[in-house]
């Protein structure tokens, strides 16, 4: 069950969902029901690995098409996702390089709230889970204690990350 923050010392009221530093979430639209993260205040965007990435058009709009590996030790099972280009951004990773991502809007799921955030499209494969959960997606809803994990939702029992 999530917590829940009240301020109560001052007028000012906060109804926020408290995180930790790795949760579990749901990205409905993706097909993807149980997928640990790590929340990471400190990148401005999210970010999720996906192969297979491939630019078409449908109806005259950019879209793109990548593979999903939901569960990071078996690649034999494959979600194949399709999502309109939402934006194009210059993204500098954690190792300073810069480069250009594909952006989808897709919603999330997290303690039972969901809202729609914007994910960039990249090769995550030498990272340790395959979504970063960063401060734009998080869009005033949350509180992160980094000293806690999956506040919002159970740890699932196998071993599987994102």
């Amino acid at each position: 069950m999530a917590m829940k923050s009240q301020i109560s010392e001052t007028n000012f009221s906060m109804d926020k969902i408290i995180i930790g530093s790795l949760e579990t979430i749901q990205l409905p639209e993706l097909g993807i029901t149980d997928l640990q993260v790590r929340v990471d205040t400190g990148a401005a965007s999210s970010s999720l690995h996906v192969d297979n990435l491939e630019k078409f058009k449908r109806s005259g709009r950019p879209w793109v098409r990548f593979d999903l590996h939901p569960d990071l030790y078996n690649t034999e099972e494959i979600i194949r996702c399709e999502a309109p280009i939402h934006d194009i951004r210059r993204i500098k990773s954690s190792n300073g390089e810069s480069q250009q991502r594909y952006v989808i809007r897709t919603p999330i799921e997290l303690a039972g709230q969901t809202w729609p955030i914007d994910i960039t499209l990249t090769d995550r494969s030498d990272m340790t889970y395959l979504m970063l959960f960063g401060r734009e997606g998080m869009c005033d809803k949350v509180l992160v204690d980094p000293s806690q994990t999956f506040l919002a939702a159970p740890a699932r029992d196998d071993t599987n990350q994102a």
